[in-house]
């Protein structure tokens, strides 16, 4: 069921943090995402981050846990931001705020709207129960902060430099698997709560056929306002696009895969264009 609210779109479903799924039609497309201040591309990177501590902490081989324990150090690394949490937990309590104006819509699906204001609820909740800051019992681990240490040194985690994380890696995989779920769990109200508002993001803007003559895309801006910018570009049109950004314009250029000199197509582009704000 959908809640519709003027030009925003909302599933329902916000635990989900994946993108939005592609039309059967535009099968064979690659979404980019633009963000356009720093705020949204901390939560991006963080998205992404999880993602993949969470894809490589499934597996079962000992590289593969290596590569998450990987992305947790990075995940540390941008958790470590002191107002991070504390401007999650504001952007939340404003969208509540403003989907509870939404009650007494009769052309709102009150289900839906229960269900996301239950979400924000409880993501509000466990990052309101997750005290002090977000992952220092691993900052005083000395054993991990030790491999953080050396990982950041070209080939500095051989077995010879740490033989107890070698040891680790030789550990059952079920294990290893119990450690990181361990280490990841202080970051879960976080990434529920960014799943969250990028799914409110996302689905707040209608998507527009573009077309990039000769490979160039220029708009002026308008007075438009957007943190995100969605581009999805079939597979077809073998090319990577350049964005620039102020609030005066948007332009966007199609390059050459592979080109040292990043050369513009020359033909036209066709893809679809959104911008999206909170």
């Amino acid at each position: 069921m959908t809640l519709t609210r003027g030009s925003v779109y909302f599933s329902g479903d916000l635990g989900n943090t994946a993108p939005i799924s592609v039309p059967s039609a535009l099968s064979a497309v690659i979404n980019y995402e633009f963000p356009l201040n720093e705020r949204i591309r901390t939560l991006l990177r963080m998205e992404s981050l999880h993602e993949r501590a969470r894809f490589f902490s499934a597996g079962d081989h000992a590289l593969e846990h290596h590569a998450a324990l990987l992305a947790l150090f990075e995940i540390l690394d941008v958790a470590g931001r002191a107002d991070l949490k504390s401007e999650l937990m504001q952007e939340l309590e404003r969208q509540k705020q403003s989907l509870s104006a939404l009650r007494s819509n009769p052309a709102i699906s009150q289900e839906a709207l229960t269900a996301i204001l239950a979400d924000i609820d409880r993501a509000v909740g466990y990052l309101f129960q997750a005290s002090g800051k977000t992952g220092q019992e691993l900052r005083e681990n000395e054993w991990l902060m030790g491999i953080k240490q050396r990982a950041s040194i070209p080939g500095g985690v051989c077995e010879f430099d740490i033989p107890s994380y070698h040891h680790w890696l030789h550990q059952k995989p079920e294990a290893r698997r119990a450690d990181l779920e361990a280490w990841l769990a202080p970051f879960l109200p976080l990434q529920d709560g960014i799943g969250i508002i990028l799914k409110i993001l996302r689905e707040s803007g209608r998507t527009s056929q573009q077309v990039a003559s000769q490979g160039v895309y220029q708009q002026m801006m308008g007075g438009r306002v957007a943190q995100l910018l969605r581009l999805r570009l079939e597979e077809s049109h073998d090319c990577i696009p350049e964005v620039s950004a102020n609030k005066y314009a948007l332009n966007i250029r199609f390059t050459l895969p592979g080109d040292a000199q990043r050369r513009v197509v020359q033909n036209d582009v066709p893809f679809q264009l959104t911008f999206c704000n909170l």
